[in-house]
């Protein structure tokens, strides 16, 4: 395996990772405080890379711009709905779930900048949208099993963070560099949370362990998993890499086994394997 590919597999360790860790921390800080613990923490993480590895080059206005909307959609609202969804499905079904990315990438391309569409991409989103319902199986107030409200939490955020990629794409390939991008989007949607945090209701007090534990899922996550990510990118082939990386909802498995101590269900297996398969299809097919 060539080393682009090891750090695009790395990549998507560290954020099968960051989802475990924020399994229980989020629970315990609640939606909100976790979200903000989260982006302050990434904030002050990728603005320490950005000046100390690669120097600070503030973009230009209108960049700012659509990091701000990129910011607001994956960041302000994607946080939210994705601490939601691990409260609500787990940390299973949400990496599964957030798979639903690639699908929507590819219909916000189509339908917004006019970007083609080939059969075999559409295929690929067929074989995602297989994986998850054979993974997610039941949904409670269709049947019985995964509730609704839940699977309704997974599809919003990865629509979300499908819109805020869409609006950092232009930014990106004018040649702004990812850890500044990073660190202006994180920026922003920290400052949100702290401006809004005296209108919301956070709850009693809560000790330093799990505040600890989702700043480490933000480290683990955003600053090496993205690194990782950004060497593979400049390395390798982008449809491959970006393949591999979208592997979590097969690699938090082991995760998952190694923590319970109990296998997942083997069509949990399946449906993850086959949702990768499709995200390759998507990314190698373009």
């Amino acid at each position: 395996m060539a080393v682009s590919e090891l750090l695009a597999v790395g990549s998507a360790t560290c954020t099968a990772g960051s989802i475990m860790l924020l399994g229980t921390a989020s629970a315990k800080l609640g939606i909100f405080r976790s979200a903000r613990v989260q982006l302050v923490s990434a904030f002050t993480m990728t603005a320490l890379i950005a000046v100390l590895l690669t120097g600070w080059k503030t973009p230009e206005p209108w960049a700012l711009g659509f990091l701000a909307a990129s910011s607001f959609f994956g960041m302000v609202i994607g946080n939210l709905a994705y601490n939601a969804t691990i409260q609500a499905v787990g940390p299973r079904l949400t990496a599964l779930l957030f798979a639903l990315t690639s699908p929507f990438s590819l219909i916000l391309g189509y339908a917004i900048l006019g970007e083609t569409i080939t059969v075999w991409q559409l295929f690929g989103v067929v074989v995602v949208l297989a994986g998850i319902v054979l993974a997610v199986g039941p949904v409670r107030g269709l049947g019985h099993g995964l509730p609704l409200t839940g699977l309704g939490l997974g599809v919003l955020t990865a629509l979300v963070q499908a819109l805020g990629t869409l609006c950092a794409r232009p930014v990106m390939a004018s040649g702004v560099e990812p850890f500044v991008a990073t660190t202006v989007r994180a920026g922003f949607a920290a400052l949100v949370f702290v401006i809004i945090a005296p209108l919301v209701r956070s709850g009693g007090r809560v000790g330093w362990q799990p505040q600890v534990q989702v700043a480490a899922a933000s480290f683990l996550g955003i600053c090496v998993g993205m690194s990782l990510l950004m060497a593979a990118l400049a390395q390798g082939h982008v449809g491959l890499v970006t393949t591999l990386a979208a592997t979590v909802p097969v690699v938090i498995l082991p995760m998952i086994w190694a923590v319970t101590g109990t296998s997942p269900a083997p069509q949990a297996w399946a449906g993850a394997i086959l949702s990768a398969l499709g995200t390759a299809i998507i990314s190698l097919a373009g």
